[in-house]
């Protein structure tokens, strides 16, 4: 981290939001070149394999972009198909180092690729092969040989290694889920089209590569979407539909409290009777990833109202939201949410924002603590913390006991 720029800015950027106004983020750039140092990849100028689907569209250069199509060195489906499995590798309880290895051990053929042109994708069966709920057989020629190179993003899954392509070439038949590849065709609003697709059952990961492929949208419209953007896109939408469904119901009766650690990251989530406020609150412990050069805890707060109007846009809340609204829709229920994160050193590599999601998701399918108020639930909560207890209280209203009675409460 270069000198006079303090650890909050850092941990509130993340290393995407370009907040310290350098091009590149100096943190990620370091990791990148400590970690390709690491993993070794036979250097070739061909690619064989089975894309597990995988694909991201960059953002440098907008309109003209970069789409890293993934092709890993195996003719297993169970192999290609684990290189990009954020929902498997959260439930197997994958260790960082792992997750590192495979995206670092899985090559991509680079595209150049103007975002007002998504048709372009689908005639070189790109497209399909990334949105098929199979992997695909594919072959690329690169314009160089390989080298070590692992792209981290404070949203993205990190990206393998990869070179210009020649060519691409998809050789077996992609097949795309039917409710998909209806909406590839029809004439229908981008956000409409999302909605329609959960609905349908399909997971935020394989929507997320349809919006960010320009697949979706009213056909004059469609454009290439950079996977950064795709992914807080799509998590908003849901959640905004969600929140929708959930006007008008019941309010939750009691203090909810659930818990759920993966990654160096421990989460605890706080339910308590209301319209539907959240409040995403994240302590960072010193000499973490963003926060080396911090003696203290960094403390990061988020707050949206029951209308979903954010103090500030934030991918990490974004992704934790959805997943318990999720929850909540399941129940048929509203609440006012508090999301407590905790990241530890040992959270030493940007893995994306999959991790966060799954993670919340996890603890919203366990079992609660129920308590008598919300004043003795924040108590609990701030007592799991194992450093930053007093600044999240400083942050958090909520957390140091200074919440507004509500009318009901005296009824």
């Amino acid at each position: 981290m270069p000198a006079g720029i303090p650890a909050s800015l850092c941990v509130r950027c993340k290393g995407y939001k370009r907040l310290c106004g350098l091009p590149r983020c100096p943190i990620l750039e370091r990791f990148q070149a400590q970690v390709s140092s690491l993993h070794k990849l036979a250097s070739t100028e061909e690619l064989s394999g089975l894309t597990p689907p995988s694909l991201v569209v960059g953002e440098h250069g907008y309109p003209t972009v970069r789409v890293y199509y993934a092709i890993p060195p195996t003719s297993e489906p169970p192999e290609a198909r684990y290189r990009d499995a954020p929902r498997e590798w959260a439930s197997r309880g994958e260790p960082l180092h792992r997750i590192i290895s495979l995206r670092a051990s899985t090559p991509h053929a680079s595209l150049r690729a103007r975002v007002d042109d998504p048709l372009r994708l689908y005639e070189l069966e790109v497209a399909p092969a990334a949105l098929s709920t199979r992997p695909v057989d594919s072959e690329a020629r690169l314009a160089r040989p390989l080298k070590p190179r692992l792209r981290f993003d404070g949203l993205v899954k990190p990206v393998g290694p990869s070179e210009d392509a020649v060519r691409v070439r998809v050789t077996s038949n992609p097949s795309m889920h039917p409710a998909l590849e209806k909406l590839y065709w029809d004439d229908v609003k981008a956000e409409e089209a999302v909605w329609l697709l959960w609905r349908a059952g399909l997971d935020v990961y394989e929507i997320e590569r349809a919006f960010s492929l320009g697949a979706l949208g009213t056909l004059k419209r469609r454009r290439l979407v950079p996977t950064r953007w795709a992914i807080t896109a799509v998590d908003d939408i849901v959640s905004r539909r969600l929140r929708r469904e959930l006007a008008g119901r019941p309010w939750l009766s009691s203090v909810e409290v659930y818990r759920a650690s993966y990654l160096g990251n421990r989460f605890t989530v706080i339910l308590y009777p209301g319209a539907g406020r959240f409040e995403w609150v994240e302590v960072w412990h010193p000499r973490g990833l963003w926060s080396r050069t911090s003696a203290k805890p960094v403390v990061v707060r988020v707050v949206e109202d029951e209308r979903g109007r954010v103090s500030t846009v934030d991918g990490g809340f974004s992704a934790a939201r959805l997943a318990v609204l999720e929850s909540l829709a399941r129940r048929g229920v509203r609440a006012d949410v508090l999301i407590l994160r905790e990241v530890l050193p040992d959270y030493y590599a940007p893995v994306g924002n999959w991790h966060i999601r799954e993670t919340v998701r996890k603890a919203m399918a366990s079992r609660p603590s129920v308590f008598q108020d919300l004043k003795e639930a924040a108590g609990y909560a701030l007592s799991t913390l194992s450093a930053g207890a007093e600044e999240a209280a400083r942050a958090s209203p909520l957390l140091r006991g200074l919440t507004r009675r509500r009318l009901t409460e005296y009824l």
